[in-house]
């Protein structure tokens, strides 16, 4: 009966030796309840597999075949150029509004560096940077 109320096997119910009396005079559900909410019975913690070494085989394996004689194909094949001038742009204008909305720079200043980024003159978020340090020193 308790493993039916504990949803668990009939295995893995634990019963407390001091209160055995107790557990065999327990005959209704509620009973049981009663018995668990004290701790006089109580299910055994299912043991899981553990899956940490797969885990460090499977990153292991995931490290092989990245050497220059497995790569086919140039690097802009491998990762578009587009898809990397996307990705540097994003980062930049990010950090550019990250700058503007700490007030480091003006609305103004945000306009001309964004056109400068849309053209390609800032290379990096740390030529970004630069560009700002220069500007609100000139200020």
């Amino acid at each position: 009966m308790a493993a039916k109320v504990l949803k668990v096997g009939v295995n893995k119910v634990r019963i407390d030796p001091g209160n055995l009396e107790r557990v065999v005079d327990a005959i209704t559900k509620d009973d049981i309840r009663a018995l668990i909410r004290e701790g006089a019975i109580w299910a055994e913690h299912i043991k899981g597999i553990s899956r940490g070494r797969t885990r460090t085989r499977r990153a292991s394996k995931k490290k092989r075949g990245r050497g220059s004689g497995s790569k086919k194909g140039a690097s802009g094949a491998r990762t578009p150029k587009k898809r990397l001038w996307v990705t540097k742009v994003r980062a930049i204008r990010n950090r550019l509004k990250k700058a503007r909305e700490r007030g480091d720079i003006t609305g103004e200043v945000f306009n001309k560096l964004y056109l400068q980024i849309k053209g390609g003159q800032i290379k990096s978020v740390r030529h970004l940077e630069e560009q700002i340090s220069l500007m609100s020193r000139r200020r």
